[in-house]
């Protein structure tokens, strides 16, 4: 009987699981308000929804069909994100591959000054273990991943923690530390973390 029980309940437990995750709207998914800037000049304003995996963003207006821009034909994108109650910028930028081969990717601009922030957001299905019913299982998570854009205009990748920041912050690197502490800010958070870029660039002027 404890075993049916067992049974029973790690079926509802998987049940609610997926309709959690089926239910989830990624901003990604979405479609958004906002406009598409051209190589060629052109500005269009209208719904948007973009494609990091793809580097590929969308755009309709008036119910008409959707054009489908790739990323080296687009200079930046603006979007209002109501998932996120906040404007995003997202720029086409040159960036290497693992062969050495420099194409326009998507970036979201998270902060811009002496140390400017970009980030890219990629639907990655991550396993885990289930400690309570034994076994693992699969979920669906928004991974963010972290760059830093040089004075030279070279796009470097960040997975330094903590400490690797405040390190390359030199004799400010404490006073934002203090910073970290007093507004409760969590490095692992994407809008906390341009928050201390942020302010480390009014520290030493931008």
């Amino acid at each position: 009987m404890a075993a049916c029980k067992k049974i029973i309940l790690t079926g509802v437990f998987l049940f609610m699981c997926c309709l959690t995750f089926a239910q989830r709207d990624w901003p990604s998914e979405l479609w958004h308000e906002g406009k598409v800037v051209l190589v060629a000049g052109d500005t269009l304003k209208g719904l948007v929804k973009y494609d990091f995996q793809q580097n590929l963003v969308q755009y309709v207006i008036h119910n008409k069909k959707a054009e489908i821009f790739h990323a080296r034909k687009v200079l930046y994108v603006e979007i209002f994100d109501e998932t996120a109650h906040r404007y995003r910028k997202f720029f086409a930028l040159p960036y290497s591959n693992a062969s050495n081969y420099k194409a326009p990717v998507f970036f979201e601009l998270l902060e811009e000054g002496k140390i400017t922030l970009l980030s890219r957001e990629l639907l990655e299905y991550k396993t885990y273990n289930n400690a309570f019913y034994g076994g693992s299982y699969s979920r669906l998570v928004q991974t963010y991943y972290y760059y830093l854009l040089t004075e030279n205009g070279n796009i470097e990748d960040f997975r330094g923690n903590k400490n690797d920041l405040i390190a390359m912050m030199g004799n400010k690197g404490k006073t934002v530390e203090k910073y970290i502490k007093a507004n409760r800010l969590d490095f692992d958070d994407k809008y906390d973390l341009a928050k201390i870029v942020a302010y480390y660039n009014s520290l030493v002027g931008t």
